[in-house]
Protein backbone atom coordinates (compact mmCIF):
# COMPACT_ATOMS: atom_id res chain seq x y z
CA UNK A 1 0.00 0.00 0.00
CA UNK A 2 1.21 3.41 -1.07
CA UNK A 3 1.30 5.60 2.06
CA UNK A 4 -0.74 8.52 2.09
CA UNK A 5 -0.04 12.04 3.34
CA UNK A 6 -1.61 12.58 6.70
CA UNK A 7 -1.40 14.54 10.07
CA UNK A 8 1.28 14.62 12.48
CA UNK A 9 1.46 13.28 15.76
CA UNK A 10 2.46 13.96 19.18
CA UNK A 11 2.16 11.05 21.79
CA UNK A 12 2.54 10.68 25.48
CA UNK A 13 4.09 8.12 26.90
CA UNK A 14 1.31 5.69 28.62
CA UNK A 15 1.05 6.17 32.19
CA UNK A 16 0.14 2.96 34.02
CA UNK A 17 -0.80 3.04 37.53
CA UNK A 18 -1.55 -0.52 37.89
CA UNK A 19 -2.17 -3.60 35.43
CA UNK A 20 -2.81 -2.19 31.95
CA UNK A 21 -0.19 -3.01 28.74
CA UNK A 22 0.06 -0.53 26.06
CA UNK A 23 2.12 -0.58 22.72
CA UNK A 24 2.74 2.06 20.29
CA UNK A 25 3.80 0.84 16.95
CA UNK A 26 5.62 2.52 14.03
CA UNK A 27 6.16 -0.38 12.33
CA UNK A 28 3.26 -0.29 9.59
CA UNK A 29 3.03 1.28 6.43
CA UNK A 30 0.58 3.74 8.32
CA UNK A 31 0.84 6.75 9.46
CA UNK A 32 0.21 5.53 13.25
CA UNK A 33 -1.18 2.63 15.38
CA UNK A 34 -1.82 2.41 19.00
CA UNK A 35 -3.11 -0.34 21.54
CA UNK A 36 -4.37 -0.67 24.95
CA UNK A 37 -4.86 -4.15 26.83
CA UNK A 38 -6.10 -4.55 30.00
CA UNK A 39 -6.10 -7.87 31.56
CA UNK A 40 -7.53 -10.32 33.62
CA UNK A 41 -6.05 -12.84 36.03
CA UNK A 42 -2.37 -12.17 34.52
CA UNK A 43 -0.41 -10.52 31.56
CA UNK A 44 -0.24 -13.68 29.55
CA UNK A 45 -3.20 -12.90 27.18
CA UNK A 46 -2.08 -9.39 27.09
CA UNK A 47 1.29 -9.91 25.96
CA UNK A 48 0.04 -12.36 23.56
CA UNK A 49 -2.40 -9.71 21.48
CA UNK A 50 0.71 -7.51 21.87
CA UNK A 51 2.48 -9.54 19.63
CA UNK A 52 0.29 -11.10 17.52
CA UNK A 53 -2.58 -8.83 17.20
CA UNK A 54 -0.96 -6.35 14.34
CA UNK A 55 0.19 -9.00 12.11
CA UNK A 56 -2.53 -11.25 12.49
CA UNK A 57 -4.70 -7.86 11.23
CA UNK A 58 -2.25 -7.23 8.68
CA UNK A 59 -2.44 -10.83 7.02
CA UNK A 60 -5.86 -10.39 6.71
CA UNK A 61 -5.87 -7.35 4.03
CA UNK A 62 -5.04 -8.76 0.86
CA UNK A 63 -1.73 -7.21 -0.51
CA UNK A 64 -1.69 -4.57 -3.64
CA UNK A 65 -4.36 -2.24 -2.38
CA UNK A 66 -4.32 1.41 -2.75
CA UNK A 67 -4.67 3.65 0.18
CA UNK A 68 -8.68 3.86 -0.32
CA UNK A 69 -9.54 0.03 -0.84
CA UNK A 70 -6.79 -0.33 2.22
CA UNK A 71 -9.10 1.29 4.61
CA UNK A 72 -12.30 0.16 3.22
CA UNK A 73 -10.44 -3.84 3.68
CA UNK A 74 -9.43 -2.77 7.60
CA UNK A 75 -12.77 -3.17 9.64
CA UNK A 76 -13.35 -6.53 8.12
CA UNK A 77 -9.74 -7.51 8.68
CA UNK A 78 -9.71 -6.21 11.99
CA UNK A 79 -12.61 -8.55 12.88
CA UNK A 80 -10.68 -11.74 10.92
CA UNK A 81 -7.10 -10.69 13.18
CA UNK A 82 -9.09 -10.22 16.77
CA UNK A 83 -10.62 -13.59 15.91
CA UNK A 84 -7.71 -15.93 15.11
CA UNK A 85 -5.90 -13.79 17.85
CA UNK A 86 -8.62 -15.31 19.85
CA UNK A 87 -8.28 -18.71 18.63
CA UNK A 88 -4.93 -19.09 18.81
CA UNK A 89 -4.23 -18.24 22.33
CA UNK A 90 -6.89 -20.70 23.29
CA UNK A 91 -5.23 -23.25 22.03
CA UNK A 92 -2.68 -22.40 24.17
CA UNK A 93 -4.61 -23.90 27.20
CA UNK A 94 -4.23 -20.78 29.00
CA UNK A 95 -7.02 -19.04 31.31
CA UNK A 96 -6.35 -15.51 31.36
CA UNK A 97 -7.98 -12.95 29.19
CA UNK A 98 -7.78 -9.33 28.37
CA UNK A 99 -9.66 -6.18 26.52
CA UNK A 100 -8.51 -4.36 23.67
CA UNK A 101 -8.67 -1.26 22.44
CA UNK A 102 -6.89 -0.78 18.72
CA UNK A 103 -6.66 2.64 16.85
CA UNK A 104 -5.13 2.63 13.29
CA UNK A 105 -4.48 6.08 11.65
CA UNK A 106 -4.01 5.99 7.71
CA UNK A 107 -4.56 9.37 5.98
CA UNK A 108 -6.63 11.62 7.90
CA UNK A 109 -9.01 7.95 8.09
CA UNK A 110 -9.31 6.90 12.22
CA UNK A 111 -10.08 3.46 12.77
CA UNK A 112 -10.76 1.96 15.94
CA UNK A 113 -11.22 -1.67 16.73
CA UNK A 114 -12.22 -2.87 20.60
CA UNK A 115 -13.23 -5.54 22.96
CA UNK A 116 -14.04 -5.26 26.71
CA UNK A 117 -14.23 -2.13 28.54
CA UNK A 118 -10.87 -0.29 27.71
CA UNK A 119 -12.17 2.80 25.41
CA UNK A 120 -10.66 5.91 23.34
CA UNK A 121 -12.51 8.77 22.95
CA UNK A 122 -11.42 12.08 20.86
CA UNK A 123 -12.29 15.47 20.93
CA UNK A 124 -12.00 17.38 17.66
CA UNK A 125 -10.21 20.74 17.46
CA UNK A 126 -13.93 22.66 17.84
CA UNK A 127 -14.34 20.79 21.23
CA UNK A 128 -16.98 18.42 19.99
CA UNK A 129 -16.11 14.49 21.62
CA UNK A 130 -16.69 11.59 19.61
CA UNK A 131 -16.84 8.50 20.79
CA UNK A 132 -14.66 6.07 19.46
CA UNK A 133 -15.35 2.36 21.24
CA UNK A 134 -18.39 0.36 22.86
CA UNK A 135 -18.71 -0.35 26.59
CA UNK A 136 -19.10 -4.48 26.75
CA UNK A 137 -19.91 -4.49 30.18
CA UNK A 138 -22.72 -7.24 30.85
CA UNK A 139 -24.50 -4.01 33.28
CA UNK A 140 -24.45 -1.43 29.82
CA UNK A 141 -25.54 -3.72 26.99
CA UNK A 142 -29.12 -5.61 27.22
CA UNK A 143 -28.45 -6.75 23.75
CA UNK A 144 -25.24 -8.75 24.89
CA UNK A 145 -26.97 -10.12 28.34
CA UNK A 146 -29.24 -11.50 25.64
CA UNK A 147 -27.29 -13.07 23.17
CA UNK A 148 -25.22 -14.83 25.91
CA UNK A 149 -28.28 -16.46 27.30
CA UNK A 150 -29.12 -17.65 23.75
CA UNK A 151 -25.89 -19.21 23.56
CA UNK A 152 -26.08 -20.95 26.56
CA UNK A 153 -24.78 -18.73 29.50
CA UNK A 154 -26.00 -17.41 32.51
CA UNK A 155 -26.01 -13.81 33.77
CA UNK A 156 -26.21 -12.80 37.28
CA UNK A 157 -24.87 -10.75 39.74
CA UNK A 158 -22.37 -12.81 42.54
CA UNK A 159 -24.49 -15.15 44.87
CA UNK A 160 -23.54 -14.43 48.53
CA UNK A 161 -25.58 -17.05 50.41
CA UNK A 162 -28.85 -16.07 51.31
CA UNK A 163 -30.42 -14.53 48.26
CA UNK A 164 -28.10 -11.81 48.65
CA UNK A 165 -26.82 -10.61 45.40
CA UNK A 166 -23.89 -7.87 44.82
CA UNK A 167 -21.47 -6.63 42.58
CA UNK A 168 -21.54 -6.02 38.73
CA UNK A 169 -23.34 -8.70 36.53
CA UNK A 170 -21.52 -11.46 35.40
CA UNK A 171 -21.55 -14.33 33.22
CA UNK A 172 -21.69 -17.83 34.37
CA UNK A 173 -19.21 -20.18 34.35
CA UNK A 174 -16.43 -17.89 35.14
CA UNK A 175 -17.87 -15.05 36.75
CA UNK A 176 -16.82 -12.29 33.81
CA UNK A 177 -18.32 -9.12 34.01
CA UNK A 178 -17.63 -8.35 30.47
CA UNK A 179 -19.04 -9.90 27.20
CA UNK A 180 -16.30 -9.48 24.94
CA UNK A 181 -12.35 -10.12 25.24
CA UNK A 182 -9.61 -12.32 24.16
CA UNK A 183 -8.78 -14.84 25.63
CA UNK A 184 -10.88 -16.21 29.02
CA UNK A 185 -11.00 -20.19 28.26
CA UNK A 186 -12.19 -21.32 31.49
CA UNK A 187 -15.45 -19.09 31.24
CA UNK A 188 -17.19 -19.80 27.39
CA UNK A 189 -17.19 -19.32 24.05
CA UNK A 190 -20.36 -17.07 24.28
CA UNK A 191 -17.66 -14.50 25.27
CA UNK A 192 -16.58 -13.38 21.88
CA UNK A 193 -13.44 -11.46 20.66
CA UNK A 194 -15.64 -9.87 18.17
CA UNK A 195 -14.73 -6.17 17.70
CA UNK A 196 -16.64 -2.93 17.59
CA UNK A 197 -15.09 -1.09 14.94
CA UNK A 198 -15.48 2.40 13.87
CA UNK A 199 -14.01 4.45 11.17
CA UNK A 200 -14.06 8.69 10.97
CA UNK A 201 -12.45 11.13 8.64
CA UNK A 202 -10.31 13.45 11.12
CA UNK A 203 -10.91 16.95 10.90
CA UNK A 204 -8.03 19.18 8.67
CA UNK A 205 -7.33 21.29 12.38
CA UNK A 206 -6.23 18.06 14.41
CA UNK A 207 -7.40 17.35 17.91
CA UNK A 208 -6.64 15.18 20.83
CA UNK A 209 -6.98 11.20 21.12
CA UNK A 210 -7.66 9.99 24.89
CA UNK A 211 -7.54 5.41 25.00
CA UNK A 212 -7.41 4.72 28.72
CA UNK A 213 -8.77 1.73 30.59
CA UNK A 214 -11.50 1.22 32.73
CA UNK A 215 -10.34 2.41 35.78
CA UNK A 216 -9.93 6.05 34.38
CA UNK A 217 -13.69 5.92 32.77
CA UNK A 218 -15.45 4.23 35.76
CA UNK A 219 -13.76 7.68 37.33
CA UNK A 220 -13.70 10.41 34.89
CA UNK A 221 -16.79 11.43 31.94
CA UNK A 222 -15.00 12.35 28.59
CA UNK A 223 -15.81 15.56 29.39
CA UNK A 224 -13.81 15.59 32.19
CA UNK A 225 -11.33 14.18 31.56
CA UNK A 226 -10.23 16.96 28.16
CA UNK A 227 -10.74 19.33 30.49
CA UNK A 228 -8.16 18.44 33.27
CA UNK A 229 -5.67 18.48 30.48
CA UNK A 230 -6.54 21.02 28.29
CA UNK A 231 -3.16 23.05 27.30
CA UNK A 232 -0.96 20.44 28.37
CA UNK A 233 0.94 18.24 26.19
CA UNK A 234 0.52 14.46 25.70
CA UNK A 235 3.03 13.68 28.26
CA UNK A 236 1.56 15.94 31.01
CA UNK A 237 -2.11 15.44 30.02
CA UNK A 238 -1.58 11.52 30.36
CA UNK A 239 -0.10 12.30 33.81
CA UNK A 240 -2.61 14.05 34.79
CA UNK A 241 -5.78 12.16 33.78
CA UNK A 242 -4.33 8.74 35.56
CA UNK A 243 -4.05 11.54 38.62
CA UNK A 244 -7.20 12.66 38.27
CA UNK A 245 -8.82 9.48 38.08
CA UNK A 246 -6.64 7.60 41.32
CA UNK A 247 -7.59 10.80 43.33
CA UNK A 248 -11.18 10.33 42.53
CA UNK A 249 -11.96 6.61 42.93
CA UNK A 250 -8.48 5.72 44.47
CA UNK A 251 -6.47 2.79 42.72
CA UNK A 252 -8.60 -0.19 42.55
CA UNK A 253 -8.65 -0.99 39.27
CA UNK A 254 -6.71 -0.74 35.52
CA UNK A 255 -5.57 2.78 35.58
CA UNK A 256 -3.69 3.25 32.42
CA UNK A 257 -4.04 6.17 29.65
CA UNK A 258 -2.33 7.10 26.43
CA UNK A 259 -3.24 11.44 24.56
CA UNK A 260 -1.99 11.11 21.17
CA UNK A 261 -2.32 14.96 20.28
CA UNK A 262 -3.36 14.75 16.09
CA UNK A 263 -2.15 18.61 14.28
CA UNK A 264 -2.36 19.45 10.56
CA UNK A 265 1.08 18.48 8.64
CA UNK A 266 3.73 21.16 8.34
CA UNK A 267 2.41 23.45 5.08
CA UNK A 268 5.37 23.71 2.80
CA UNK A 269 7.74 27.10 3.14
CA UNK A 270 6.17 29.74 0.77
CA UNK A 271 8.22 32.39 -0.98
CA UNK A 272 10.32 34.47 1.31
CA UNK A 273 10.78 38.00 -0.22
CA UNK A 274 8.42 40.09 2.29
CA UNK A 275 6.73 37.62 4.09
CA UNK A 276 6.27 38.38 7.69
CA UNK A 277 6.99 34.92 10.47
CA UNK A 278 4.04 33.90 12.15
CA UNK A 279 6.23 32.49 15.04
CA UNK A 280 4.15 31.99 18.51
CA UNK A 281 0.39 32.93 16.36
CA UNK A 282 0.76 30.02 14.15
CA UNK A 283 1.52 27.49 17.00
CA UNK A 284 -1.39 29.17 19.15
CA UNK A 285 -3.81 28.86 15.79
CA UNK A 286 -3.20 25.12 15.15
CA UNK A 287 -5.74 24.00 16.49
CA UNK A 288 -8.27 26.67 15.25
CA UNK A 289 -10.94 25.89 12.96
CA UNK A 290 -10.21 28.33 9.83
CA UNK A 291 -12.86 30.83 8.41
CA UNK A 292 -13.44 31.19 5.33
CA UNK A 293 -11.31 34.68 4.84
CA UNK A 294 -8.37 32.86 6.30
CA UNK A 295 -8.40 30.12 3.98
CA UNK A 296 -8.89 32.50 0.69
CA UNK A 297 -5.73 33.29 0.02
CA UNK A 298 -4.88 34.26 -3.93
CA UNK A 299 -2.78 31.45 -5.96
CA UNK A 300 -2.52 29.60 -2.57
CA UNK A 301 -3.33 25.73 -2.68
CA UNK A 302 -5.22 24.97 0.58
CA UNK A 303 -5.65 21.99 2.34
CA UNK A 304 -9.07 19.61 1.13
CA UNK A 305 -9.79 17.86 4.41
CA UNK A 306 -12.85 18.71 5.99
CA UNK A 307 -13.25 21.17 8.54
CA UNK A 308 -15.48 18.43 10.83
CA UNK A 309 -14.72 15.06 11.48
CA UNK A 310 -16.82 12.36 9.32
CA UNK A 311 -18.55 9.37 10.37
CA UNK A 312 -17.80 7.06 8.07
CA UNK A 313 -18.36 3.21 9.46
CA UNK A 314 -20.00 2.05 12.49
CA UNK A 315 -20.58 -1.88 13.22
CA UNK A 316 -20.75 -3.71 16.37
CA UNK A 317 -22.69 -6.87 15.47
CA UNK A 318 -21.08 -9.99 17.88
CA UNK A 319 -22.35 -12.68 14.38
CA UNK A 320 -19.15 -13.24 12.32
CA UNK A 321 -21.56 -14.10 9.66
CA UNK A 322 -22.21 -11.01 9.50
CA UNK A 323 -19.27 -8.94 10.16
CA UNK A 324 -17.03 -11.49 7.53
CA UNK A 325 -19.76 -10.70 4.63
CA UNK A 326 -17.84 -8.35 2.66
CA UNK A 327 -15.66 -8.91 -0.76
CA UNK A 328 -12.35 -8.21 -1.36
CA UNK A 329 -11.52 -6.05 -4.51
CA UNK A 330 -11.74 -8.09 -7.83
CA UNK A 331 -8.05 -7.73 -8.34
CA UNK A 332 -7.62 -10.03 -5.24
CA UNK A 333 -10.20 -12.42 -5.87
CA UNK A 334 -7.95 -15.27 -5.47
CA UNK A 335 -7.55 -14.41 -1.80
CA UNK A 336 -11.35 -15.75 -1.41
CA UNK A 337 -9.81 -19.39 -1.30
CA UNK A 338 -8.29 -18.59 1.87
CA UNK A 339 -9.92 -18.73 5.36
CA UNK A 340 -11.41 -15.46 6.00
CA UNK A 341 -10.14 -15.80 9.33
CA UNK A 342 -6.83 -18.23 9.86
CA UNK A 343 -5.55 -17.38 6.32
CA UNK A 344 -4.94 -20.77 5.61
CA UNK A 345 -5.38 -21.75 2.08
CA UNK A 346 -8.36 -23.94 1.19
CA UNK A 347 -8.84 -26.86 -1.52
CA UNK A 348 -11.50 -27.30 -3.46
CA UNK A 349 -14.25 -28.94 -1.84
CA UNK A 350 -12.46 -28.14 1.93
CA UNK A 351 -14.09 -25.09 2.71
CA UNK A 352 -17.24 -24.17 4.49
CA UNK A 353 -19.13 -20.85 3.33
CA UNK A 354 -19.89 -18.44 5.86
CA UNK A 355 -23.53 -18.42 4.51
CA UNK A 356 -23.85 -22.00 4.08
CA UNK A 357 -22.08 -23.16 7.19
CA UNK A 358 -21.82 -26.42 5.87
CA UNK A 359 -19.29 -28.10 3.54
CA UNK A 360 -20.35 -28.02 -0.01
CA UNK A 361 -18.68 -31.01 -2.37
CA UNK A 362 -18.92 -28.91 -5.43
CA UNK A 363 -16.05 -26.74 -6.22
CA UNK A 364 -15.96 -23.48 -4.53
CA UNK A 365 -16.90 -20.20 -6.68
CA UNK A 366 -15.73 -16.78 -5.60
CA UNK A 367 -20.13 -15.61 -5.22
CA UNK A 368 -20.12 -18.42 -2.69
CA UNK A 369 -17.84 -17.09 -0.04
CA UNK A 370 -16.17 -16.02 1.96
CA UNK A 371 -15.06 -19.28 3.38
CA UNK A 372 -13.85 -20.93 6.47
CA UNK A 373 -11.54 -23.80 6.99
CA UNK A 374 -13.05 -26.18 8.91
CA UNK A 375 -11.31 -25.25 12.50
CA UNK A 376 -12.49 -21.90 12.29
CA UNK A 377 -16.33 -22.66 11.50
CA UNK A 378 -16.53 -24.59 14.94
CA UNK A 379 -15.32 -21.44 16.42
CA UNK A 380 -18.06 -19.54 14.43
CA UNK A 381 -20.29 -22.09 15.80
CA UNK A 382 -19.52 -21.67 19.26
CA UNK A 383 -19.28 -18.37 19.39
CA UNK A 384 -23.29 -18.32 18.06
CA UNK A 385 -24.07 -20.69 20.60
CA UNK A 386 -24.07 -23.61 17.73
CA UNK A 387 -22.76 -26.06 19.71
CA UNK A 388 -21.59 -26.63 23.50
CA UNK A 389 -19.36 -24.08 24.41
CA UNK A 390 -16.81 -25.90 25.79
CA UNK A 391 -16.03 -27.80 22.85
CA UNK A 392 -12.96 -26.77 21.57
CA UNK A 393 -9.56 -28.37 20.93
CA UNK A 394 -6.54 -27.45 23.17
CA UNK A 395 -2.89 -27.89 22.57
CA UNK A 396 -1.02 -29.34 25.62
CA UNK A 397 2.37 -27.71 25.78
CA UNK A 398 4.60 -25.65 27.72
CA UNK A 399 2.09 -23.02 28.24
CA UNK A 400 -0.51 -25.19 28.98
CA UNK A 401 -2.36 -24.69 33.02
CA UNK A 402 -1.42 -27.80 35.19
CA UNK A 403 -4.61 -25.95 37.45
CA UNK A 404 -6.71 -25.96 34.37
CA UNK A 405 -6.71 -29.15 33.37
CA UNK A 406 -6.65 -30.70 36.78
CA UNK A 407 -9.83 -28.78 37.25
CA UNK A 408 -11.47 -29.92 33.53
CA UNK A 409 -10.85 -33.54 34.37
CA UNK A 410 -12.59 -33.34 37.97
CA UNK A 411 -15.31 -32.40 36.72
CA UNK A 412 -15.15 -34.53 33.67
CA UNK A 413 -15.06 -31.84 30.81
CA UNK A 414 -11.66 -33.02 29.75
CA UNK A 415 -11.33 -36.25 27.32
CA UNK A 416 -8.08 -37.40 25.71
CA UNK A 417 -7.79 -37.45 22.22
CA UNK A 418 -5.67 -39.73 20.10
CA UNK A 419 -2.76 -38.10 18.38
CA UNK A 420 -2.88 -37.13 14.62
CA UNK A 421 -1.26 -39.24 12.48
CA UNK A 422 1.09 -37.24 9.52
CA UNK A 423 -1.38 -37.40 7.17
CA UNK A 424 -4.18 -35.52 9.40
CA UNK A 425 -1.60 -32.93 10.80
CA UNK A 426 -1.25 -31.98 7.05
CA UNK A 427 -4.86 -31.44 6.54
CA UNK A 428 -5.33 -29.45 10.16
CA UNK A 429 -4.73 -25.88 10.94
CA UNK A 430 -1.52 -26.31 12.43
CA UNK A 431 -0.98 -24.60 16.26
CA UNK A 432 1.42 -24.84 18.91
CA UNK A 433 5.35 -26.33 17.51
CA UNK A 434 5.77 -28.20 20.75
CA UNK A 435 2.35 -29.87 20.74
CA UNK A 436 2.75 -33.26 22.21
CA UNK A 437 -0.93 -34.54 21.80
CA UNK A 438 -4.46 -33.14 21.86
CA UNK A 439 -7.10 -32.26 23.72
CA UNK A 440 -10.59 -32.00 23.67
CA UNK A 441 -12.91 -30.08 25.99
CA UNK A 442 -16.18 -31.52 26.30
CA UNK A 443 -19.48 -29.79 28.41
CA UNK A 444 -22.19 -31.50 29.97
CA UNK A 445 -25.59 -30.17 29.83
CA UNK A 446 -27.33 -30.01 32.45
CA UNK A 447 -30.26 -31.89 32.93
Amino acid sequence: MRRSKGPRFHTGKPVRARKARTLHSSRLNVNGSWAMESRHICFCAAIYAKENLLNNVLSAIPPDLNSDEWIAALPRALVAGFVKTDKDFQERAQTSGTTVTFVIIEGWVLTVASVGDSRGVLESAEGTIYYLSADHRLDVSEEERERITASGGEVGRLNTGGGTEIGPLRCWPGGLCLSRSIGDLDVGEFIVPVPYVKQVKLSSTGGRLIISSDGVWDALSAEAAFECCRGMPADAAAAQIVKEAVQGKGLRDDTTCIVVDIQPPEKPDPPKPHVKKHGKKVFKNMFRKKTSESSSHSGKEEYSEPEVVEELFEEGSASLSERLDSKYPVCNIFKLFICAICQVEIKPGEGISIHAGAKDSRKLRPWDGPFLCSSCQEKKEAMEGKRLSGDIVVEVNSHTSRELISTLKSSNRLQLRRPLCPKEKKNSLPSSRDATKSLRKTSQQAT
